[in-house]
């Protein structure tokens, strides 16, 4: 036998490939040998040492082979990914139920990711980003004069002192502008705005921002076709240009080279498009889609009030600019603080006192435009954070069947350390496997990433007001991410099993079976590593399962809340027909008709329309003033109130109560005579025991006629679910957009269509806007918390499952390697009773201990959900009760399967098989 050994090893030596496949066949003569000694009469033990010496010698001669051959590690290396790659193959159940496991786990973690670098991480697609910074200024609080927007989405701290905002006003831009010595450029704009496009189809409605001509220089972005827009389009008197996103030119014009030079009508305006932005150039806050871009100089184009704008008293402009090389953050907002407080604290009419202290902050572009990071970045690092424990709970449950693999491989690892391998050598080997399993599992995880990833941006953009345009192409910091989180999870898994196998006893392994029933004692059984990883998948499973409980139970609070009107049968549409050239006298003819039309419509019962519609996304406040009676000149105290503009038959339409007087009729609508309706809170926050009837309130301004209070009717929910009720007025709405509510008999999906032809007949040049059902504005007005209780329940599904997996593989394996310990029993005389109370024992324990565990870590945790709960507390009893439970019934499902193979252990076969 050694002799054909040493055959077998001279023509390695000689250059014949040897793999792997030459330490089974060691293994099967060091059986060989050691069972001719045993039957010679000498015992298990030194028979299995005599072996190993008499084969010690062969694996030498073979070390010697790979010296003179000059194997490198390289080498090794592959043969070691070779004979890994053989083995997985072997075990082509295994193979599938891990790669599966951690494909799901990988995928699920990559994609949320992907999101996370969108939203969250993604710099500005423009030339050295880092140079661009965008001021910010803070006070103490905001005067009433000064008229402010919100069109950067600046970021800022918000407390009960200081407001603050990053809209600066044109005459302050061009000052900034100036500043030669701090910025290499300095560009401005305000959007994106809703503007009414025709002349390429129907009416549409295209997002636009209003820049100044230096726009595209200051960023570094070039055309994709034509020109950008330069200074020489931002004067007075200049040609309408306008300059399309890459996007938009693909979609609404089909990205046809012919567009340059064509006219399209913005608000009833004619512009000329010049070019097409770069296509790398997506955005410049996150999410935000942007289709086209006009400038400054023709804001008066679109139907804005040019000299207004250009007034010191209207912040609109977000200012954007360009740092000088070697001039740092720090240095630009020491130079520019003087001026700015100079600037606003002195004059003839300064806008804030010394005592405000107002102070100018300059901020990275990166972290001052935030995009949608404010509505999103919390809830994203939520579910990044659920989707690790995910991960966590995969790696746990693949570590197990590692586990219990290498058990059955203990005899193999034993014949290698016995013939000389060294044990970092049989550590590399499983580990390689464990890196196998883990880019296999990354493989197949991509395709869960890019379908996962798709899914949740369609989601996020169904459920945004306005449309969201988030770039999920893979690039650098994913790749690393799914690279490492690849390397990291094959290791994290792979570790202990490889140290356990590197652990193999010789002597033990090669003795035969008794080992097997020496090494099944109770307190292995008890505290072994295997039982131990399945406690920590329980504990972290019950940690996202109370998360989602928690999250569940909040949404189903949140839609059980009445909102003082009925949400059923409710379909909505907006309208602005300003930007398509009327003005107020045609507004309202344009309204009445277009009520009577609707009106006319089979299925619709009836219909309305109002400045802005309830639990719709927009909020309107304002301060009035309660006069005593009619025509009363004194100074009363000004309360904010919610304000609704609404037309007739709102009240009667959306169904909400009248508590006392009459409607508002068509008389209320007029200029002179306005009638006004109150809900209740307003009555017992501003008017107290006092009949409302009667009574009038204003604006404040002088120019602008009374309100009669006509009526009081009960209170609604305005803007939020989750907010009290508010003081509202209801009054006459006479100009600007509207949104239209039409009460339906069935299904309001059916009538869209129908509602589309009546507005195209009435107007072609109108178009409709965001026509949904009233039911889509509620789900829209949930959207965080929908998205992160449907994800932490799928999460905390997913975790329960491999649970169940993971305690599945666990008892097989102990009702296998147990199969001696059973049959001796069986024989014995115990009942199939006591065998499945053996099993479901061990199993009812594990899933006890990690629920313990996982319970306290829950009550803790938890609470970092606390802004997104309404009504539920983070410990609370029902939920967690509810995970508790749930979780011991697919305990014990999972137990009933190996305990049913336990019952029907043969002990004859049993006894044999040793």
């Amino acid at each position: 036998m050694l002799n054909d050994l040493l055959y077998r090893l001279r023509a390695f030596f000689h250059g014949k490939a040897m793999d792997a496949e030459m330490d089974e066949e060691l293994a099967y003569h060091l059986d060989r040998e050691a069972e001719k000694l045993r039957l010679q009469g000498i015992a298990a033990d030194e028979a299995t040492r005599r072996a190993q010496i008499a084969l010690q010698g062969s694996e030498q001669v073979r070390q010697q082979c790979r010296e003179a051959r000059g194997i490198s590690f390289v080498q090794t290396v592959v043969q070691d990914v070779r004979f890994g790659l053989r083995m997985l193959r072997r075990s082509p159940g295994f193979t599938a139920v891990v790669v599966i496991t951690l494909a799901l786990g990988i995928g699920a973690t990559t994609a949320i990711f992907s999101l996370v670098n969108a939203v969250l991480l993604r710099t500005i697609p423009v030339r050295n980003p880092e140079q661009l910074v965008v001021l910010q200024w803070k006070a103490h609080n905001q005067p009433s004069h000064l008229s402010t927007s919100s069109y950067g989405d600046c970021v800022y701290e918000r407390n009960s002192e200081d407001s603050s905002g990053c809209s600066f006003s044109y005459p302050m831009f061009k000052e900034i502008s100036a500043r030669e010595d701090l910025f290499t450029g300095v560009m401005a704009f305000a959007g994106p705005w809703n503007l009414d496009l025709s002349g390429n189809g129907p009416a549409s409605i295209a997002y636009g921002d209003v820049v100044s001509g230096n726009y595209f220089q200051t960023l570094g972005v070039g055309p994709a076709l034509g020109r950008t827009l330069g200074p020489e389009d931002d004067t007075p008197g200049a040609a309408h240009v306008v300059v399309l996103d890459y996007g938009y030119w693909q979609r609404a014009f089909g990205g046809s080279v012919n567009v340059l030079g064509r006219t399209i009508h913005l608000n009833n305006s004619v512009f000329t498009i010049v070019g097409v932005a770069d296509r790398a150039f997506t955005r410049l806050t996150p999410g935000k889609s942007i289709n086209l871009w006009v400038p400054i100089s023709q804001a008066d184009a679109l139907g804005t009030d040019r000299k207004d704008n250009i007034k010191d008293r209207r912040w609109w402009l977000t200012v954007v600019g360009r740092l000088k090389p070697g001039i740092s953050t720090s240095e630009v907002q020491s130079a520019l603080s003087l001026w700015f407080v100079n600037r606003v604290t002195l004059g003839d009419k300064p806008f804030w006192k010394k005592t405000d202290k107002v102070r100018l902050l300059t901020l990275p572009a990166q972290k001052g435009l935030a995009g949608i990071r404010n509505q999103f970045g919390k809830p994203l690092l939520l579910l990044m954070a659920a989707v690790g424990i995910v991960l966590l709970i995969a790696c746990a449950n693949v570590a197990g069947l590692m586990l219990a693999r290498g058990a059955a491989r203990q005899r193999e690892m034993a014949v290698r350390i016995a013939v000389g391998s060294g044990r970092r050598r049989v550590i590399r080997q499983l580990l390689t496997e464990s890196l196998l399993l883990s880019f296999a599992g990354a493989s197949a995880g991509i395709l869960v990433a890019f379908f996962g990833a798709r899914s949740l941006t369609a989601f996020f953009s169904e459920n945004s007001y306005s449309s969201l345009r988030l770039n999920l192409h893979p690039d650098l910091p994913v790749l690393l991410f799914a690279i490492g989180i690849t390397v990291l999870t094959g290791i994290a898994f792979g570790l202990v099993p490889a140290f356990r196998g590197a652990r193999a006893n010789p002597a033990v392994s090669l003795k035969g079976g008794s080992a097997t029933v020496a090494s099944a004692r109770p307190g292995n059984r008890w505290f072994g590593i295997g039982n131990g990883l399945v406690v920590l998948q329980v504990a972290l499973s019950v940690v996202v399962l109370s998360g989602a409980g928690l999250l569940m139970r909040t949404l189903n609070k949140l839609y059980s809340i009445d909102p003082g009107f009925d949400t059923q049968h409710m379909l909505l549409f907006s309208v602005e027909p300003e930007l398509a050239g009327y003005n107020k006298e045609k507004i309202s003819m344009l309204y009445s008709e277009l009520q009577e039309r609707l009106s006319a419509l089979p299925g619709v019962l009836k219909t309305t329309y109002s400045s802005d519609a309830l639990l719709d996304g927009g909020l309107w406040t304002s301060d009035v003033r309660i006069k005593e009676q009619t025509g009363d000149s004194a100074q009363g105290k000004q309360f904010e109130t919610q304000m609704l503009a609404v037309g007739p038959d709102f009240i009667s339409t959306m169904k909400i109560p009248l508590v006392d007087g009459r409607m508002l009729r068509k008389s209320d609508m007029g200029t002179t005579n306005r009638g006004a309706l109150v809900n209740q809170a307003f009555v017992h926050k501003y008017i107290g025991k006092r009949n409302p009837l009667g009574l009038h309130f204003d604006s404040g301004d002088p120019n602008e006629p009374d309100w009669e209070i006509v009526g009081v009717v009960a209170d609604t929910k305005y803007d939020s679910l989750r907010r009290e009720e508010a003081p509202t007025a209801y009054i006459p709405l006479t100009e600007g957009g509207a949104t239209f509510e039409l009460r339906t008999a069935a299904s309001p999906a059916a009538l869209m269509q129908s509602v589309r032809d009546v507005v195209n007949k009435t107007d072609s040049s109108l178009p409709v806007i965001r026509m949904r059902t009233q039911s889509e504005s509620v789900d829209r007005l949930l959207f965080n918390e929908r998205l992160v209780a449907r994800l932490f329940g799928l999460f905390g599904a997913l975790g329960l499952l491999l649970v169940c997996v993971g305690l599945y593989g666990l008892l097989s394996f102990e009702v296998a390697r147990r199969t001696r310990e059973i049959g001796i029993r069986t024989a014995l005389g115990a009942q199939r009773r006591d065998m499945w109370i053996l099993v479901l024992r061990q199993g009812v324990a594990l899933v006890f201990a990690g629920g313990v565990i996982g319970l306290a870590a829950a009550i803790a945790v938890t609470r970092l959900l606390s802004s997104l709960l309404y009504n539920v507390r983070p410990s609370d009893p029902v939920t967690l009760t509810a995970v508790a439970s749930v979780l011991l019934l697919v305990g014990v499902v999972a137990c009933l399967l190996p305990a049913r193979r336990a019952t029907r252990i043969d002990p004859m076969e049993a006894l044999r098989c040793e």
